[in-house]
């Protein structure tokens, strides 16, 4: 069957602009595909987003690969986000300091790295009214997405910030580089810590993932906690929403986070302004 070029076009669109996020077997259960496929869709810009699940010994392969293939952005998320930076050739102001990056724009060759987290993280807590100036936080982690919260914690004026993490290396140099207070993951079982806000920026969240960080969060006793802050979504038996209902406080899930974050991508990637209920209404189920 022949197909003249009118017909092809409506089939392909050759105009669409094809968009990715790059992560480990994690990729496949980011609920990133599916919303900024709806949002292309509701908007009628024409864009195409994919899941590419990428070995760690071929980051840099795959970076290059949006280059050759004419990517016009793609979004990285963990365990990549801070090694991508080696691969770009530009970094926002604000991916500098974090020192991680989750988009990239695509545009004549170059890759531009921005770290949007951050800003999705200040626009979840200003959406449920919580405010960080002058209040007391326990960030654990020590990767990208834990860069990224302590970077807008410092920036929202947080009277202190403990970071937490199992490595106490990459825990001092962490705390070193954003002027915060080192903690090993240990002492959080043993020892109340005062916090306003716990925010765990680790990829663990349910009981069946790993014991020891599940034992740590059912032992912890953050005194004067308002607020636990999982940067993840969807986990089932979620050990920080028990942890939350134990202190009888609030509990905000990494759900909103993401549409937040993704209306600034949006924003870098294609220069138009979508409403945010677009991206909200993309995750809903």
């Amino acid at each position: 069957m022949s197909h003249d070029i009118g017909t092809l076009d409506s089939v392909y669109e050759y105009q669409t602009r094809v968009f990715c996020i790059i992560s480990d077997q994690r990729v496949f259960r980011s609920k990133s595909p599916e919303m900024f496929s709806a949002v292309f869709r509701r908007t009628g810009i024409k864009g195409a987003y994919v899941p590419f699940m990428v070995d760690a010994g071929d980051i840099g392969k795959a970076l290059n690969s949006l280059r050759v293939l004419n990517i016009a952005g793609a979004n990285i998320t963990a365990p990549f986000k801070e090694s991508v930076l080696a691969y770009l050739d530009v970094l926002s102001e604000g991916a500098n300091i974090i020192g991680a990056v989750n988009t990239i724009v695509c545009k004549g060759g170059q890759l531009k790295g921005y770290n949007t987290n951050a800003i999705g993280i200040m626009d979840a807590l200003n959406a449920v009214g919580f405010d960080i100036a002058g209040k007391k936080a326990l960030v654990i982690g020590t990767g990208g997405a834990a860069r990224a919260v302590v970077f807008i914690l410092n920036w929202l004026r947080a009277e202190s910030i403990i970071v937490a993490g199992r490595d106490a290396a990459n825990t001092e140099r962490m705390a070193d580089h954003f002027q915060c207070t080192p903690r090993s993951l240990a002492d959080l079982a043993d020892f109340p810590v005062s916090a306003d806000i716990v925010v765990n920026a680790t990829p663990i969240s349910s009981r069946d993932e790993e014991e020891p960080l599940t034992d740590i969060a059912k032992r912890m006793n953050p005194v004067g906690c308002q607020l636990v802050f999982d940067l993840n979504y969807g986990a089932r038996d979620n050990i920080w929403q028990a942890m939350a209902a134990d202190h009888n406080v609030r509990f905000l899930d990494g759900l909103s986070t993401l549409a937040y974050q993704a209306r600034r991508t949006f924003l870098l990637w294609t220069g138009q302004e979508v409403p945010q209920d677009e991206f909200a209404k993309a995750l809903s189920p």
